[in-house]
């Protein structure tokens, strides 16, 4: 009964609890009328957001330490889970967990390629931990060693023993010969996700069900983007195409990929998998552009996925996952914004952009 009712009644209570405590569409659109940065913190405040941005003074919450601090809630909500999940359950939430420690990697890479053109008056690292998600004790990376390691093959040296080691020493050959950090994000791109859907695969029955749906979603926007912007950005040939892409997925399939890197039309492919996403013909036409609009239209069918987790019978893993997902779409969400106030954009610049405001919760 671990799995079962026995094992969800504490967290599915929590987690509704959690879920209550999220953005509404509404508060998003009070947020976004917002007409400046100040007023913009001010408001914030009075949400749940609000415990994580009042210990900072007002003169030193900038807009990029302002979104550190909100991410703290991210965290803080990831570890809860990890702490409640089920125990045949936790491997996954704890992968999923990840994503953020390899975003963080890539950025300790990309600094140490870049250091000569920061200010000379702030240390690389100080500059560097000022973007990292605040992973606290799950970490499994030296981020400061690596950055004051001074090369890219001295931080990869770095990661032995960790989780990241294979990924990045199989890179590194690519990496040597073309002195371009794309062949390392890819391989830690494309390992995250095999892990991730391998530790899905290990479910049984409603987790396996549940964890496949909102795991696979997810997956299915990232796999799809990449091999259109592979396409149509990079023009890798079909077999990098395949090597750079991932084989499975909840509705994307490995043969939808190879069509697509093939050279099958995009939007009729697009277009069958998702035949409620209307203009991807448009989106096409000007990719600069409309890929983006495409990625906001494909991952309002992952929130929408995430909202319908919450319909019915809640003794499963997908409960608790569609909570973190939906989490991270409103820290994205109020990212878009904090930019947008602090660099005093137009509505129509930003608003689109937003994911939260058009979807019903």
């Amino acid at each position: 009964m671990a799995s079962g009712v026995s094992g969800y009644a504490a967290i599915s209570t929590r987690v509704r609890a959690m879920y209550s405590d999220l953005l509404t569409p509404q508060d998003m659109a009070r947020l976004s009328d917002s007409p400046d940065f100040p007023f913009l913190i001010s408001a914030l405040k009075n949400t749940p957001y609000g415990k994580y941005l009042s210990g900072i003074k007002d003169n030193e919450l900038t807009p990029r330490r302002a979104i550190l601090q909100i991410k703290n809630r991210l965290a803080a909500s990831f570890s809860s889970v990890v702490q409640q999940a089920p125990e045949q359950t936790r491997p996954l939430v704890k992968q999923m967990y990840r994503y953020f420690e390899v975003g963080n990697l890539k950025a300790v890479l990309r600094s140490i390629q870049t250091v000569s053109s920061w200010n000379p008056d702030i240390s690389t690292w100080e500059r560097v931990h000022e973007v990292l998600f605040p992973f606290g004790s799950f970490s499994t990376i030296p981020a400061q060693a690596m950055v004051e390691s001074g090369s890219i093959a001295s931080a990869v040296e770095l990661l032995r023993g960790t989780p990241y080691e294979t990924a990045v020493s199989f890179a590194m050959k690519r990496f040597s010969t073309e002195q371009n950090l794309f062949p390392l994000e890819v391989s830690l791109d494309l390992d995250y996700w095999r892990r991730l859907w391998a530790e899905v695969r290990q479910l049984k029955g409603k987790d396996r069900e549940m964890g496949g749906k909102l795991v696979g979603s997810l997956l299915d926007l990232n796999n799809l983007m990449w091999v259109i912007r592979y396409k149509i950005y990079h023009k890798l040939s079909e077999e990098e195409l395949i090597n750079y892409t991932l084989p499975f997925g909840y509705r994307v399939r490995d043969e939808d990929v190879r069509s697509i890197a093939a050279g099958a039309d995009i939007a009729s492919v697009v277009s069958r998998i998702y035949p409620g996403i209307a203009d991807v013909n448009v989106y096409l036409e000007n990719p600069q552009s409309g890929l983006p609009k495409l990625e906001h239209q494909l991952k309002q069918q992952v929130m929408k996925q995430c909202v319908s987790a919450f319909i019915g019978d809640p003794f499963h893993i997908g409960l608790p996952l569609a909570y973190l997902v939906l989490s991270d779409f409103e820290i994205q969400d109020l990212i878009v914004l904090i930019e947008a106030k602090s660099s005093s954009l137009d509505d129509e610049d930003f608003r689109p952009l937003m994911l939260k405001t058009n979807i019903v919760q």
